[in-house]
């Protein structure tokens, strides 16, 4: 199993207005998008060239939207990226960034 190409922890996610965890995971590895509760559970998964990943203009710089196969998730990451060695999770931007490269890449 490869190496993920980009994790965040810490992640609080929502889904319309119920909140499905506040201390989640989010994971790109082998082309897929995983969003998991703090236990490791799965709560959705896609390929990443079939998310979408965007930071809404209406909402704080530590958010960002991702939409897997329809299903529309609220992730609030960090406002900025933590000091090296620091614990807390990366910025929304590294994200979106993240998702636009792995899916240019192919996965």
């Amino acid at each position: 199993m490869a190496e993920p190409e980009f994790t965040a922890t810490g992640v609080r996610i929502d889904k319309r207005l119920r909140s499905l965890t506040r201390a989640g995971r989010v994971r790109i590895r082998d082309g897929r998008l995983e969003l998991l509760t703090s236990y490791g559970s799965e709560i959705d998964s896609a390929p990443v060239q079939s998310v979408r990943a965007s930071q809404p203009w209406y909402a704080p710089d530590d958010r960002a939207l991702a939409d897997l196969g329809g299903n529309r998730y609220l992730l609030t990451l960090g406002d900025h990226d933590p000091a090296p060695g620091e614990p807390g999770p990366p910025a929304a931007r590294r994200f979106v960034e993240a998702v636009r490269r792995a899916a240019r890449r192919g996965g």
